[in-house]
């Protein structure tokens, strides 16, 4: 597992390390079963809701300078995608509780499996580690405290909290100068071509490693990357080529 070459190695989080899109499903099954124990519709017209809501927050460009947090947001979403499908929202509070059911249960499944707690921490004893997630700032944070990774990594960084984000390069330069390394000694592990594979490539990187999930595939004008494994739990394979 050990690398003479690489002294350092940038992780995504979401779909990476914890199976965010995994845990996403969870949390909108837990919602369409309250949805349907208050409103008493068919699973068509719930799956409608649903479907609404995870394409608001897929479009979401939220500005904490609005005078709105982040929960009232998406409490909004619900309440919008409610009274698109159905008309109206029957009680002030079914938004809140959808939200809340939503938010709640996605962080309760969310997890570093024992699996990848042993992988992160035999790797912490050979390279630098380093946290790189994209998203807003609350959520991300949010995700890291509950699944307890903070202990893993030599830093942390939010793409929410600077300027930039992936694949941008200077959030990149400044993960590197956090770890006092070069962009030539770093290794980039994520699961989204655009942002983690792309943002590596520009940043110029030693070597960019790409988890492919069951349901993801290269596009037309993706970068390529240098490295390609199903799972993360496969990236010691992955060093020992590099060493």
């Amino acid at each position: 597992m050990e690398s003479k070459s690489v002294k350092a190695i940038l992780f995504d989080l979401d779909n990476t390390l914890i199976d965010t899109r995994g845990a996403g499903g969870v949390a909108i099954q837990k919602t369409s079963e309250l949805l349907k124990t208050k409103l008493g519709l068919d699973d068509t017209t719930i799956c409608s809701i649903c479907d609404k809501f995870k394409r608001k927050l897929l479009q979401e460009c939220f500005d904490s300078s609005s005078g709105q947090s982040l929960d009232e947001v998406r409490v909004r979403h619900w309440e919008e995608s409610i009274i698109e499908t159905v008309g109206s929202c029957s009680s002030p509070s079914l938004a809140d509780e959808c939200y809340y059911v939503w938010k709640n249960s996605r962080l309760e499944v969310l997890c570093l499996s024992p699996e990848v707690r042993t992988l992160l921490k035999q790797l912490r004893s050979r390279y630098k580690l380093l946290l790189l997630t994209n998203g807003e700032t609350q959520t991300q944070r949010e995700k890291v405290e509950s699944v307890a990774c903070e202990e893993f990594f030599d830093a942390i960084v939010i793409g929410g909290e600077h300027a930039e984000q992936k694949p941008c390069l200077s959030i990149f330069t400044l993960c590197f100068n956090m770890l006092e390394v070069k962009a030539q000694d770093c290794v980039m592990v994520g699961d989204s071509l655009d942002t983690d594979i792309q943002g590596g490539f520009n940043a110029g990187v030693q070597a960019t490693v790409w988890i492919k999930n069951e349901d993801s595939a290269m596009l037309d004008g993706s970068v390529t990357p240098d490295y390609i494994i199903p799972t993360v739990l496969d990236l010691p394979d992955v060093l020992a080529q590099l060493s």
